[in-house]
């Protein structure tokens, strides 16, 4: 069972969940490890190309943003860890989040596709952790928010 007084941990999984138990609680919110194939699809392509979509697209990045992702409103980290094969990105969240905090997974090395998710207003801070993973251009990302 999870204190939900103490920070939870969240690991990168199969799909991002909107069950919230709690309202006051931190989100259960996990990026998906890629995008399947058949989850991408490509329409209104001009001059008669037909799409094929060769390979799944691995979670590559996490990050906080500033509202919706059509706002573009990346997040600077306040703080940060490089270690042996991790490295981590902490966002603290102060002041105003009129449009609210969100969370967002990025897929491709240059973060071609994201998926976002709005974080409840009670959370006050977010730490991302990664190492490698074992696909080219694949990240594992642990996220811990409170």
């Amino acid at each position: 069972m999870l204190n939900y007084k103490a920070p939870v941990l969240l690991w990168a999984m199969l799909s991002i969940s909107p069950a919230i138990s709690n309202a006051a609680a931190p989100p259960t919110l996990v990026c998906p490890p890629l995008l399947a194939t058949n989850s991408i699809k490509i329409e209104a392509v001009e001059g008669g190309w037909v799409p094929f979509v060769k390979a799944p697209m691995y979670l590559f990045a996490a990050t906080a943003i500033d509202g919706p992702p059509e706002r573009r409103g990346d997040l600077v980290p306040s703080g940060g860890h490089q270690g042996k094969g991790t490295w981590s990105s902490t966002y603290a969240f102060e002041g105003s989040y009129p449009e609210g905090k969100w969370l967002q997974c990025s897929y491709g090395q240059t973060n071609q596709l994201t998926l976002s998710r709005r974080l409840p207003d009670s959370v006050t801070a977010c730490t991302f952790t990664y190492r490698k993973g074992e696909k080219v251009g694949q990240n594992d990302i642990k996220i811990v928010c409170r």
